[in-house]
């Protein structure tokens, strides 16, 4: 067994959720000084860290590891740990790429509830450009700038409204898991085109007078009158559902409970 495969696969069981350490945390706010010794000619972490994320994007993180980046750059693999230790602190960096790359989300000057809104809507344009995001459990990944600056910029959204600073964390929490549920089933439906061939569509077009010759409104008569009456797109029903998210936060924030509390 080589030494890549040996480190691959004792990293693998903390993929994406590994151990803090100062070196990676190094890594990730650029601290660590550039390796001296074996340096490639214009390569770089993030060099390194973008091909990582091209990949990913195309195949998801089953297609990614040390030896595959390291082909894709023309490098051996061995190259790629003067600059890394390895896939563990690669997928942290790629994480904190991914979210930043259009920088910390801006307030809309309409308030706190557009605030929320626009961030949801560019979480989900994120999730579908990186669809990998949602392969791996990040609920301990580091913290790098740029998810520094994504919260530090959403808790100010809501700094103001009369939240306890536990309560503002739940609400980007739930904000935040409404979005990845939401991607979650467009990244299903995207898996199963790409390994049936059949788009979402077709299925539906396919299936639904399948579902039709079983479906006795007498039997079944709630969802036999939504199956045949739903108006809603996909993008419809994400908006309705943000809507209700936002609404409940409203309703809080407004509650007599919530004004009671003396914040």
């Amino acid at each position: 067994m080589t030494t890549d495969e040996t480190t691959e696969d004792d990293q693998a069981a903390s993929f994406g959720g590994g151990a803090a350490s100062a070196e990676t945390m190094a890594l990730l706010w650029g601290t660590k000084p550039a390796p001296t010794r074996g340096r490639k000619p214009g390569m770089t972490v993030a060099s390194i860290v973008a091909k990582a994320i091209e990949i990913a994007d195309a195949e998801g993180l089953a297609a990614l590891s040390m030896r595959r980046v390291a082909d894709e750059l023309g490098v051996g693999t061995m190259s790629l740990y003067r600059y890394l230790p390895g896939k563990t602190e690669l997928f942290e960096l790629m994480l904190d790429t991914a979210m930043g790359e259009h920088g910390p989300p801006e307030p809309d000057p309409a308030g706190w509830r557009a605030s929320l809104a626009a961030f949801a809507r560019a979480g989900l344009a994120g999730y579908r450009r990186h669809p990998w995001l949602l392969e791996a459990s990040i609920s301990r990944g580091l913290m790098g700038p740029n998810q520094t600056a994504a919260l530090d910029a959403l808790l100010r959204m809501i700094s103001g409204i009369g939240l306890s600073p536990g309560q503002m964390m739940a609400v980007v929490g739930l904000v935040v898991s409404y979005v990845q549920g939401r991607a979650r089933q467009l990244a299903d439906n995207v898996r199963f085109e790409q390994r049936s061939g059949v788009s979402d569509e077709q299925f539906w077009r396919d299936f639904a007078p399948l579902l039709d010759e079983h479906l006795d409104a007498e039997r079944f008569p709630a969802l036999a009158a939504v199956w045949r009456d739903d108006e809603l797109s996909w993008e419809d029903e994400f908006e309705f559902g943000l809507e209700r998210v936002l609404d409940g936060i409203d309703a809080f924030v407004n509650s007599a409970e919530n004004k009671g509390s003396g914040r």
